[in-house]
């Protein structure tokens, strides 16, 4: 007879129950963390991962520990270089051991990395979250995110730790490249596209990191974050919203940072109050690595594992990532002691039964056996990686119409990041994060660099090449060279930027925050030796972030800036530069003036504005939004409705987008909320609608936003989020200082305030019209 929680017409609730009254205490406890195993290549089986901050578990430990059964399993395809079908054979032979050892044959969920790509050798390097942002274009991101689950579903990955949703604060904090951007609708937007792709794909998409994680003092990796109340409320939260309600994520990760000294890994009123009794969120919450055990040795909140454990636990963490630590002897020796009531446990358990039992991992007939052919780079997924990758790319400044090279020129490509295909790829591409561990390894996916895609691009050119200088080191031994190049040719492109790294190995990534914001090394040496030449020079950045350029506004031929654009990005740039591709791209964080002191985002109240009180001008050289093409657009023919209406109404505004111009082009159309009087200091502008829109030549489209009051609110002194009656502007624009048209309206009736069924973005239609 088929026990009722294998009984799948029974409803999960009761399933759950049914299973959860039959587990012993350790039985419930295992199903709370994970162990961090490799596959094995020769698709044996996974064996635990030896690292210096895991428990290592022998081999005799391991099969004690999958007795009682497994909750993770930890990165099997994102540890080591491993053939994906093999790799897919040890991950299959491990489940079916760990179901066999424990007396209810429940497998365990297998995650992995998936933030620019599924984070395995052979798997396809998409655009870093960055470029995501800078295509303004969800719909192409959601696309992406499908496939990349896809590709997790077919090796038996069930669990994706993506998207990263923090708000960009600092440009100089290393994890820039995995945010989408310094705004909150541009992230919540994007990010929920994301989520829907990969929910969409049967994967758990996990949000990141919950919550305040990009706002860490000074700009460093896991500093204390001190936003305020309202800044964290309307800000940092936001984005999390738009992707639990749009999006359905089923998993949220809680941050390392603390916020006015209370850690979130231990905070229920962040992860139980708000994300559960307040948002409704019926998910999991797991734990970024090693962050219970931070709470003790870091944060020092705690002064035993078991304290973390009891604090991580009562605050909402219902599975420690990525191995067993708090959650294993220690946890369980104090529930036996009467100090963590067992309860507790019962409640993350039944979450993470409840996600088992929605997976079909529950269920009498589940096979982990992997079914259909395996291909992690097929070719689809290269085209999307492409397409993503033009999009992304921004031409910061043509002023001469240098861009397009002339197809039978003379080029010096000068520049560490022209010749090393690494220049495309983010911290958490596999051959970033992992493969540069194993250099005798070959990379696993071909990544054509921007001299060979150059090269390709246009074969009539005479160009030539020498690299300058290193990305990050001193030595300026190459100058010369790179000058004697440059002065022989008709036009230098100088392809500079980041090399991606971890806790300080790059120059961007995880741990490899900046000073300042001045190119890494003596890049920026070598770019004023490049210019003193008298021959133009066409910056190419591939960085992840932006870098200061004030220092040559005026004296450069044209920019480019890529964000990491992937393993297509060479071609995508090259494109760029050969007239292929008409770049579309619009910045997703605003490029400074100057390097030092201004870490500044877009999203500033009066005081955070230049102004007379200060000698410093935080004013970017490029600012949110902005980006060039290579055809004209008029925007015609803008209208309203009736510039008055209610605290809880809507505004419809729109207009007619044409291209003047001779080639094919897509105009970013950006609508932006100024509130001139408001009960606490708001954003001059903010983001508040966008709609990318292709035309041909000739071709005019008419782009109509509804924009609910409800845009309009914000945290007021108390903690309610209101909607003030009184003046407002809508700003039709093409960046967020480039207005075309303003709207003076006026919402009448009472204050309104809102709570989390609030509409959270403004419904755009794009009609061609003959």
């Amino acid at each position: 007879m088929t026990s009722p929680w294998r009984d799948r017409a029974l409803p999960t609730a009761a399933r759950v129950e049914d299973l959860l009254s039959r587990m012993t205490l350790e039985e419930k406890a295992a199903q709370l963390y994970g162990v961090w195993v490799g596959a094995a290549t020769d698709g044996a089986g996974v064996a635990p991962h030896q690292h210096d901050m895991t428990v290592e578990h022998s081999g005799e430990e391991w099969d004690e520990l999958i007795t009682r059964g497994l909750g993770q399993l930890t990165r099997p395809f994102g540890t080591a270089p491993v053939d994906p079908a093999t790799g897919a054979r040890s991950l299959a032979s491990a489940q079916r051991r760990i179901a066999a050892a424990g007396r209810f044959g429940i497998p365990a969920m297998a995650h992995e990395e998936c933030l620019a790509g599924f984070t395995a050798w052979g798997a396809t390097a998409y655009p870093v979250p960055l470029a995501w942002g800078a295509s303004f274009d969800p719909a192409l991101v959601e696309e992406m995110a499908r496939r990349i689950g896809h590709d997790l579903r077919s090796v038996g990955v069930h669990q994706g730790l993506a998207p990263v949703l923090d708000v960009v604060r600092d440009l100089r904090w290393g994890r820039v490249e995995e945010t989408i951007g310094e705004d909150p609708y541009l992230v919540g937007t994007v990010g929920a596209a994301y989520v829907r792709g990969l929910e969409s794909a049967g994967i758990v998409a996990t949000l990141k990191h919950f919550a305040g994680y990009a706002s860490s003092a000074g700009a460093r990796n896991l500093a204390p974050v001190r936003a305020g109340v309202r800044e964290f409320a309307d800000v940092t939260l936001p984005p999390f919203e738009h992707a639990l309600r749009e999006g359905g994520a089923r998993s949220v990760m809680a941050a390392y940072t603390e916020t006015d000294g209370v850690p979130a890994s231990a905070d229920p009123g962040l992860l139980t109050g708000l994300l559960r009794e307040e948002w409704g969120f019926d998910g999991t919450v797991v734990a970024d690595y090693f962050a219970v055990g931070f709470l003790k040795t870091l944060h020092r909140v705690a002064g035993t594992d078991a304290e973390a454990a009891h604090a991580a636990l009562a605050a909402g963490i219902d599975v420690e990532l990525p191995t067993v630590k708090c959650y294993g002897e220690p946890l369980l020796e104090a529930v036996r002691a009467g100090e963590v009531p067992e309860e507790l446990i019962d409640r993350a358990v039944r979450r993470v039964l409840t996600q088992k039992c929605d997976l079909g991992l529950l269920d009498e007939d589940w096979t982990p056996e992997p079914t259909g052919p395996i291909d992690l780079d097929s070719a689809g997924n290269r085209a999307l990686a492409r397409r993503l990758a033009e999009e992304s790319v921004v031409l910061l400044a043509n002023p001469d119409g240098l861009l397009p090279l002339s197809p039978d020129t003379r080029i010096a490509v000068v520049g560490p990041r022209a010749a090393d295909p690494l220049a495309m790829l983010g911290c958490y591409s596999f051959p970033s994060h992992v493969g540069v561990q194993h250099p005798g390894v070959p990379m696993g996916i071909e990544i054509p660099t921007l001299l060979e895609a150059l090269r390709g691009e246009l074969p009539d050119a005479k160009v030539t090449y020498t690299e300058g200088c290193d990305t990050s080191g001193p030595d300026r031994s190459g100058f010369e060279e790179a000058v004697a190049r440059a002065a022989e040719a008709d036009v230098c492109v100088a392809v500079l930027g980041d090399r991606a790294g971890l806790f300080g190995r790059g120059t961007s990534g995880e741990g490899c925050d900046a000073l300042d914001l001045q190119l890494p090394g003596v890049q920026g040496e070598l770019l004023d030796a490049l210019v003193a030449t008298g021959v133009p020079v066409v910056l190419v950045l591939l960085t992840g972030r932006p870098y200061a350029l004030g220092r040559w506004d005026g004296r450069l031929g044209a920019v480019v800036q890529a964000f990491f654009p992937g393993e297509e990005g060479g071609p995508a740039v090259a494109g760029v530069l050969s007239g292929r591709v008409n770049p579309s791209g619009r910045l997703p964080v605003s490029v400074p003036r100057a390097p030092g002191g201004q870490p500044w985002t877009y999203l500033q109240p009066p005081l955070g504005l230049a102004g007379e009180v200060s000698n410093l001008d935080p004013t970017p050289l490029y600012p949110f939004g902005h980006g060039r093409s290579y055809t004209t657009f008029d925007w015609e023919d803008i209208g309203g409705g009736t510039p008055e209406f209610g605290t809880d109404g809507s505004y419809d505004l729109s207009v007619t987008v044409r291209n003047t111009g001779d080639r094919a082009g897509a105009e970013i159309v950006q609508l932006y909320l100024h509130d001139p009087v408001a009960r606490v200091t708001r954003p001059d502008v903010r983001l508040v609608g966008y709609q990318r829109v292709s035309l041909e030549p000739g071709e005019a489209a008419r782009v109509s936003f509804r924009f609910p009051a409800a845009l309009s609110s914000f945290t007021d002194r108390t903690g309610r989020r209101v909607v003030e009656p009184g003046a407002l502007q809508l700003r039709l624009a093409a960046s967020s200082t480039d207005v075309r048209h303003t709207a003076e309206l006026t919402l009448t009736g009472p204050e309104r305030v809102l709570g989390p069924d609030r509409p959270l973005r403004c419904e755009t239609e794009v009609r061609p019209l003959g």
